[in-house]
């Protein structure tokens, strides 16, 4: 059902222009990425996923994209696993 509501004279007219872009990058099966920053926790891609403490990681280490998942989730294979990762937490390396 539409928004019937009269807009308030008052505030500034909003549109998409009027909000922050967000840079979508586009990570794709084989991509090598690295993470923007140390996660909190690891969550294995395994079938029964397991929590895992984030110095599994180095900072800068680059990993491959292996599977993609719901939810803007990937997973990643590392030198010492293979994690789940958020995309926005991913960037491509160069």
């Amino acid at each position: 059902m539409p928004d019937l509501t009269p807009a308030d004279p008052a505030l500034p007219p909003t549109t998409p222009a009027d909000s922050p872009q967000v840079a979508e990058v586009a990570i794709h099966l084989g991509d090598a990425v690295r993470l923007r920053q140390p996660p909190r926790y690891l969550k294995t891609a395994d079938p029964m996923p397991m929590l895992r403490p984030p110095d599994l990681l180095d900072p800068g280490e680059v990993g491959r994209v292996v599977e993609i998942r719901a939810l803007e989730l990937r997973a990643i294979r590392f030198r010492r696993g293979t994690f789940l990762i958020n995309l926005s937490d991913l960037e491509l390396a160069d």
